[in-house]
């Protein structure tokens, strides 16, 4: 006799409440309704609910489907007004209400100053605006950049400042296939920063610090004294820091990207796995303690108050957040006999954290954290069981290869989508560094433990140092392998949903032995091939002029087909981080494959291009013009590098259809330039303030000199 099949929403109850919270979510953020508007939606909803149990039995009973779908309606509403709530645009009192540049602002640090390479960073909260006499209490947030003058050490957390300076509307950099910072900032409610020389704020004699943060915060920087103080070299300090509490700062910007390149940066960024290691640790140690023992309510009060400090300690990420959530109904969970279903949890944990910040469905973290997690519990099992092997250890190895592929089944589609690439040798990799890296966790803590006894620590120091050096130099000779990385890999939403569609098809038909999640794998697949052929052709007859945003240096790309030519700063071919940031994405998502000069492009001086039909004058030093007897016609003219020109002087010598100021030149130069360019009615763009500049050229049979 065959056992039933239980569906997914019966073992998952609170995937039925999940679903439509999301697509409230997604539905609030893109459409944006006016609040009028969702609470008329209630209001109409619920009557209609109501009224249906007034219903006659029998009738109920042959429409119960509209019960069901009207709850879904509600929870759908109740999914837009929390993602309205939480946009602090909707706040009457906020910032961007009433601040002009000309308002003095009074600010709260939210947070201890964080050193960067060229500055002093904190977030800070707004407490008033004032504005001639008026003093008007305001919320929002602000990123204060502070310049390294000796008067920022005596800022503390909770220290109010007055800033005269004016604010600047943070934005994209517009270049093509870039982060959407903007959008990230405004998650966390900042839509604003500032960068701060010693003359532009006062320190106020007030400080309104939360006991509560001020313990954490102290707590984190006890913690970091201590690991500075016992672990030499700053690669392996800056490794111990993140692996044991999240701080990111330190780390060295290559080893994080050999680190992602061989599919393990999630050992340096604090997540499920860590919390975990956590939990096991708890239960060993208040399993050894007698009166803590003895008692389930201690033990499930001392574990949680433990686990969530960690996830607070750390900056309580979103899958932090996920890790802590699920630990926390697994704990009560196992000690007081009410179990459920892992699938259950997931979704309520879910719906738990979307409730609380709808903006965590947009984290990577969080669409990573679920879905691994998804991956381990549905195909780690059956991966599992492929295999049978009788040793003990050669067992324990399968096992963590077995957990290792099964959450990489779910999450890779959306690595790639996000990141561009895939990790080839993650499964050996993974089965190195996560063992190495718990071991490394464990000593770390004992370090933290025994850090009054300086003799002791100084010994366990040195054998983080040593666990922490011999994983780097693992990962480093990892990465060297040629073909360690599949990189550049061009994705996009549509690609995306495919592969999805193609990976949980094969996956059902393997787990269910159905022809039919086979059939639509194939249909699936058909598609994929032929969206990425279409892309393809689409990508091989570009033409295309970019002036990317990067701020203080000249990028220019000439796009043709596949290929580009760059004209610019050689550093930014040098520095891999300004490349990966700022060019990388772009030339990822218009699929170029290499650098090359005999593209069709006609060079005269170095300076005057033509691309195709297009003529372009590249003007990135101070010339001297004599003014001809016939202007001379230019499609555009790009300034750069601070030129010292006049646009009138310009304008007398050539009959330009568009003048483009790059990212190059300082903004009060460019201020100028735009002033003279609407006094001479000419067409300008500026790429600071509106972002990264990209034309579509006609190319003509034009051989390259």
């Amino acid at each position: 006799m065959n056992t039933p099949i239980i569906p997914v929403w019966k073992k998952a109850p609170f995937l039925r409440l999940l679903l439509p919270l999301i697509a409230g979510i997604i539905l609030q953020w893109y459409v944006q309704f006016a609040l009028h508007y969702i609470l008329l939606s209630v209001i109409c909803f619920l009557i209609a609910f109501i009224l249906f149990r007034f219903l006659p039995i029998a009738i109920r009973f042959k429409v119960k489907g509209i019960q069901g779908f009207l709850l879904q309606l509600l929870i759908i509403v109740f999914g837009l007004f929390i993602t309205w709530q939480n946009d602090i645009r909707n706040e009457k009192n906020w910032l961007g209400n009433y601040y002009t540049d000309s308002n003095y602002i009074i600010l709260k640090l939210n947070e201890p100053l964080v050193e960067k390479s060229k500055s002093f960073k904190a977030e800070a909260s707004i407490a008033s605006i004032i504005d001639g006499d008026k003093n008007i209490s305001c919320t929002g947030k602000v990123l204060l950049y502070f310049s390294k003058d000796s008067l920022v050490n005596t800022l503390r957390y909770g220290d109010k400042i007055l800033l005269s300076k004016p604010l600047q509307r943070i934005k994209n950099s517009g270049n093509p296939g870039a982060f959407n910072y903007e959008r990230y900032a405004g998650f966390q409610h900042i839509f604003h920063n500032v960068f701060l020389k010693e003359k532009d704020w006062v320190k106020l004699n007030i400080n309104e610090d939360n006991w509560f943060k001020t313990f954490i915060f102290n707590a984190k920087e006890k913690i970091l004294r201590i690991l500075k103080s016992n672990i030499k070299g700053d690669t392996e300090l800056g490794v111990s820091e993140a692996l044991l509490i999240g701080y990111k700062e330190d780390l060295d910007k290559d080893l994080v990207q050999a680190y992602s390149n061989t599919g393990v940066v999630h050992i340096i960024a604090i997540s499920g796995l860590h919390l975990g290691l956590i939990y096991v640790m708890l239960l060993w140690l208040f399993n050894k303690i007698p009166f803590i023992k003895k008692s389930k309510i201690v033990k499930v009060i001392f574990v949680l108050t433990c686990l969530w400090l960690f996830s607070i300690l750390t900056g309580a990420s979103a899958s932090v957040l996920r890790s802590a959530v699920m630990f926390t109904c697994i704990v009560i969970g196992e000690n007081f006999a009410k179990k459920s279903s892992i699938y259950n949890s997931l979704a309520a944990s879910a719906f738990l954290l979307l409730c609380y910040n709808p903006y965590f469905l947009w984290d990577v973290g969080f669409q990573l954290s679920y879905l691994a997690v998804l991956g381990i519990v549905l195909l780690q099992p059956p991966i599992y069981r492929c295999w049978l092997i009788k040793n003990k250890w050669l067992d324990k190895v399968w096992k963590l290869t077995a957990v290792s592929l099964a959450a990489q089944v779910l999450t890779f589609p959306v690595c790639i989508y996000y990141f561009h690439q895939f990790p080839n040798l993650f499964l050996f990799t993974n089965l190195v560094a996560v063992p190495l890296s718990s071991i490394i966790l464990f000593v770390e803590i004992f370090l933290i433990a025994f850090a009054w006894i300086p003799a002791v620590a100084v010994y366990i120091g040195k054998v983080v140092h040593w666990l922490i050096w011999l994983m780097n130099e693992i990962i480093l000779g990892i990465n060297k392998l040629p073909f360690a990385l599949w990189d550049k890999i061009s994705a996009n939403i549509y690609s995306t949903g495919l592969l999805y569609a193609i990976v949980i098809g094969i996956c059902a038909w393997l787990l269910n032995k159905r022809k039919a999640y086979f059939k639509v794998s194939l249909v699936c697949l058909a598609m994929f091939f032929a969206l990425t052929a279409f892309n393809s052709w689409g990508t091989k007859n570009q033409k295309k002029l970019i002036v990317y945003n990067v701020p203080g240096y000249q990028a220019i790309d000439i796009v043709y087909g596949n290929n580009y030519k760059f004209i610019g700063d050689s550093i930014l071919l040098q520095d891999s981080l300004l490349q990966n940031f700022h060019l990388k994405p772009g030339r990822i998502s218009l699929q170029l494959k290499q650098q090359v000069n005999n593209i069709p492009i006609l060079f005269e001086n170095g300076r005057f291009l033509q691309a195709g039909t297009k003529k372009i004058f590249i003007l990135d030093k101070t010339l001297l013009f004599e003014q001809p007897l016939e202007k001379i016609d230019m499609d555009y003219i790009i300034i750069s590098k601070n030129a010292k020109v006049y646009i009138e002087q310009l304008n007398k010598i050539f009959n330009c259809k568009y003048y483009i100021f790059d990212a190059s030149n300082s903004w009060w130069r460019i201020d100028k330039w735009e002033r003279d360019c609407e006094q001479l009615h000419l067409q300008y763009y500026s790429v600071p303030e509106k972002g990264a500049f990209e034309m579509d050229l006609e190319y003509e049979n034009i051989k390259a000199k």
